[in-house]
C-alpha cells in the first residue's frame, strides 16, 4: 500500500528521521512515539506537506513528489492540533476541500451531520473551541475518495460520542479498502479497531514494536 525508500528528513542540517526502507500493507497501522520524536514530521511528509529526501509511493504507482497531484488526491491528513485562518468558517473550509478533493455529491453534508457541526458552520473558526476545531478537521480528513488517511491524535479534545463516531468511520472505511496511519497516546484497542501493526518512532527512525 505505502512504500518508503531512503527517506530522510532534516531541519537545518539536523536529521529528524532516517528510514532506509519501510512497507505498510493495506490496513490500519498505529504509530507511537513520545512528543518530539518525529511522528508529526513523518505524517506531514507522507501527506506531501513537507519536503524530504527519498521516495514515498502509494499503491505502487503514485510517487509523492513525481505525481504530486494524483498522490495527494488519494492521501488525506488530519492534524493533531488543527489551525485555520481565523476569519474562515467551517462551511467555507469544507466546501473548498470538498471541491479540491472532488468529493462525491452529498458526502460533505453527510459528514457534517455525522460530526454534528452544523450549528457552528457559519461562524468564523477563530471563535471555535478546541473540540469544534477538531471536528471540523476530521470532516476535512474524510472528504473525497482517499486510499490512505493519516490521523494524528484523532481522539484528543473529543467527547465520547465524537470518539465513537471516529472509530465507526475508521472501521467502515477500512472494511471498504481504505488504509489508515494513526498516531495517538490513547489506546486504539479501546475503540475496537482492527489494528494491523504497531510502530514506534524512536532513535530517528520507525520500527515495529515487539
Amino acid at each position: 500500500m505505502l512504500a518508503i525508500r531512503q527517506f530522510q528528513k532534516a531541519y537545518h542540517g539536523r536529521v529528524i528521521l532516517n528510514i532506509p526502507a519501510l512497507d505498510f500493507a493495506p490496513g490500519i497501522h498505529w504509530i507511537q512515539g513520545r512528543n518530539g520524536s518525529g511522528k508529526t514530521t513523518f505524517f506531514k511528509s507522507v501527506a506531501g506537506m513537507l519536503p524530504f529526501d527519498g521516495q514515498i509511493r502509494l499503491d505502487g504507482q503514485f510517487d509523492c513528489n513525481r505525481q504530486a497531484v494524483p498522490y495527494r488526491m488519494r492521501v488525506n491528513y488530519g492534524e493533531a492540533e488543527p489551525t485555520f485562518p481565523a476569519f474562515l468558517t467551517a462551511d467555507e473550509l469544507i466546501q473548498w476541500v470538498a471541491t479540491a478533493k472532488k468529493a462525491p455529491k452529498g458526502q460533505a453534508d453527510e459528514l457534517i451531520e455525522t460530526f454534528a457541526i452544523r450549528d457552528f458552520m457559519k461562524t468564523p473558526v477563530g471563535t471555535y473551541s478546541s473540540g469544534m476545531l477538531k471536528k471540523t478537521s476530521l470532516v476535512l480528513a474524510f472528504l473525497g475518495q482517499p486510499r490512505l488517511i493519516l490521523l494524528d491524535e484523532p481522539l484528543i479534545t473529543l467527547d465520547v460520542a465524537a470518539t465513537q463516531t471516529v472509530a465507526r468511520l475508521i472501521r467502515t472505511l477500512s472494511a471498504a479498502g481504505v488504509s489508515f496511519l494513526l498516531s495517538s497516546h490513547q489506546d486504539f484497542s479501546l475503540a475496537e479497531l482492527p489494528i494491523a501493526s504497531v510502530w514506534q518512532v524512536a532513535g530517528q527512525t520507525l520500527m515495529p514494536t515487539v
